[in-house]
């Protein structure tokens, strides 16, 4: 990782034994966790709809603030096998943000979108967002208290379900909880936009950030044609561009001349020093 401005905040979110009182805990393999009884809501094509088992951590994801969060696959597993893979998560990305209980399977014989659904107010505001093939990277906000724990509880459930009834398995498809990072500076916030849209890097030169970009023009091209990040959202029309609300998020790129800057100045961060 390059080197990020100093005195960052990490909150690293861990399960605990007891996660709410009442009811026996019991299993739920799909994420790696264990909800209790009593809080189990409807699951409604993989979403979770009580949404309160997440917020079974000993540190809060404080409403008015902003956070890194992001997983991968247990033992480093593949997370995202294939363009179905990728898409069923990006749909996520946009359909759990919501209060409702959604039925995909409903939402897809009625849209030739899901984008074209209407949703409902958010529950968190994303920033910014990046597949990798083993994991997942997410700038966002809580728009409600609990948000962020509400909003990942559903998008993991839903993916883990989708994702093991696919490819015939059971098991634990994450590791462990979400980890998540405090943006608790300006100047670190900025960064994370950078960070995040910077991470498919990795997949045309593992040692990037070791011994420099190889090739500045290819990266460039490679980074604003990548389809499973938000970046192209920043200044583009696609129809992903519902998953993001920068308008929640300080306005620190006014073009996207301004972005590609900034990439610029991080792509090139090895051969300045």
């Amino acid at each position: 990782m390059y080197p990020p401005p100093a005195e960052v905040a990490t909150a690293i979110l861990s399960p605990t034994s007891n996660p709410a009182k009442g009811g026996k805990p019991i299993p739920r393999v799909a994420l790696g966790i264990a909800i209790p009884r009593a809080t189990l809501g409807k699951v409604v094509i993989g979403f979770y709809a009580g949404g309160r088992a997440m917020t079974t951590r000993s540190d809060t994801l404080a409403f008015g603030e902003y956070y890194h969060v992001y997983n991968r696959g247990v033992d480093k597993r593949i997370l995202f096998k294939d363009e179905t893979d990728h898409r069923r998560f990006i749909e996520l990305l946009f359909l759990c943000n919501t209060t409702q209980n959604l039925n995909l399977r409903n939402i897809h014989k009625t849209y030739s979108s899901v984008f074209d659904f209407k949703r409902g107010d958010p529950i968190v505001y994303i920033g910014a967002y990046c597949l990798m093939p083993n994991h997942f990277h997410i700038l966002l906000t809580p728009a409600v208290e609990d948000g962020i724990e509400k909003f990942m509880l559903k998008l993991g459930t839903g993916y883990a379900m989708y994702f093991n009834k696919r490819y015939e398995r059971t098991g634990v498809l994450y590791q462990g909880h979400f980890r998540s990072r405090h943006a608790h500076t300006d100047e670190y916030l900025k960064y994370l936009f950078a960070y995040i849209h910077l991470n498919p890097v990795k997949l045309i030169q593992t040692d990037w950030k070791d011994v420099g970009i190889r090739d500045i023009g290819a990266a460039k091209k490679f980074l604003n044609e990548y389809q499973y990040s938000s970046l192209q959202d920043w200044f583009g029309n696609r129809e992903e561009s519902k998953i993001i609300s920068l308008e929640k998020f300080p306005e620190y790129f006014g073009s996207k001349r301004e972005v590609d800057k900034e990439l610029l100045e991080w792509l090139s961060y090895q051969q300045l020093t």
